[in-house]
Formats: structure tokens, sequence, C-alpha cells
């Protein structure tokens, strides 16, 4: 697999060299699983290990008509079945907490536009499904002010009965840079160093930024 540098600053800050897609995608989909809210889909980083994994398996192909022997040819297979398999763990697992969360992440714009296309599509048709399912079963058997989805009953002021990720939990993390100084809460009671390729334990909530800007990765 062809090895290719992440735009916008995503490549560890080490220096010791370029990273690899698949390597990237390993990381992306570590930081996927441990959060616990849908982080922003890496767009150009599929797009590309897609377009490699067509490559490789068509080298495969030219290598098998040019009577390479199998196991050369077997090796390519190899490769890039690794990388697919990466990939639709990747895309398996945001749709699984795109399913635990459908109305939340339906309801609010900033984190409705962290998924593909393809995933808003999802999630929207899933939300259609779901209201229609609740309201012939359920909703539209009770009285008018208890037939929302969302609320508890018409007199509610917010999405009561929206369930929503779990910011507050605490993950397994490792700096890529040397953060320095970092407050943790909003009082600045909670302050610690961040140095660079140290494990720590913190609260998701705290460290967000840090993880969307690639300064952090989870474990």
């Amino acid at each position: 697999m062809e090895s290719w540098e992440e735009e916008e600053g995503s490549v560890s800050g080490s220096g010791l060299g370029a990273v690899t897609d698949v390597e990237l995608m390993r990381q992306a989909w570590r930081n996927e699983k441990a959060a616990p809210e849908m982080l922003p889909f890496k767009e150009a980083l599929v797009r590309r290990l897609r377009d490699q994994i067509q490559l490789q398996e068509e080298r495969a192909e030219e290598l098998k008509s040019e009577g390479m022997e199998d196991v050369v040819v077997s090796l390519h297979h190899m490769d890039s079945d690794r990388a697919l398999f990466l990939l639709k763990s990747y895309l398996r697992l945001r749709l699984h907490k795109i399913e635990k969360h459908l109305f939340f992440y339906s309801s609010h714009t900033h984190l409705f536009a962290r998924l593909s296309p393809e995933e808003q599509l999802f999630c929207n048709s899933c939300v259609d499904i779901m209201t229609q399912h609740l309201k012939q079963s359920v909703l539209n058997k009770l009285p008018q002010h208890y037939q929302s989805v969302t609320r508890q009953s018409t007199s509610s002021e917010d999405d009561d009965m929206v369930d929503s990720p779990q910011l507050d939990t605490f993950v397994f993390c490792k700096t890529k840079t040397d953060v320095g100084a970092f407050q943790l809460d909003d009082t600045g009671e909670e302050i610690v160093d961040l140095v660079v390729d140290d494990l720590y334990v913190l609260r998701y909530k705290s460290i967000r930024g840090l993880v969307e800007s690639g300064q952090i990765n989870l474990i």
C-alpha cells in the first residue's frame, strides 16, 4: 500500500517520516471507537484509501495475468483485504453510533455536519422510519399532548426523550504533541501537564478539542 501524508497536520509531529493511509485509518478507527460522540468524517482519507485498494486489486490481477507466482499475487490481495477490512470496520462503527443516537444527531446541525452525505441520508431515513413506526404502534393511541417522539409532553421545553452521548466518559489517550499545561475544567482548578507520547485517563469532554485537532489520540 502506498504511503501518503495526511493533510491538515494529521501526521505525527515526531518528524520521523510519512505515515501510511492504513495507519491513519487505524488511528481514525481507534478514535471513533473510543469517543462517545461522532467525530468528523475522514472524507479525504477514506477516498484515498478506497483508491489505493482498487489500484492494489488491479495490480494483483495484472500480476496474475503476467504469470506471476501465486504467493506474490496472494500477498497483494492480503494487503488490499486488510485495508478493506479496516475501512469497512470504520464505516460500520460510525453507522452503529448514528443508530444509537438517531434523533440527537438529526436535531443538532453542527454535529449532523460531521456525517458524510451518505451517513446523513442514512440518519434521516432511519429517523423517518422510526418516527413512523412509533406513531403507528404507540403514539397515535395516546392523548394528543403525549404524541411527540422527542418530548414527554407538549409542555416540555426541550427534547427530554432524546438520549445524548455521555461526554463525561473517561477515556484512555496518548498525546501526539507537547501540549503543556492544559485546563480540564471551567474553573481552572484542574490543570494537567500534557507531555508528548505520555498516556492519560481523562474525561472526554475536557479533551474533545484536542482529539479533533489531532493533538491527542484515543486508545
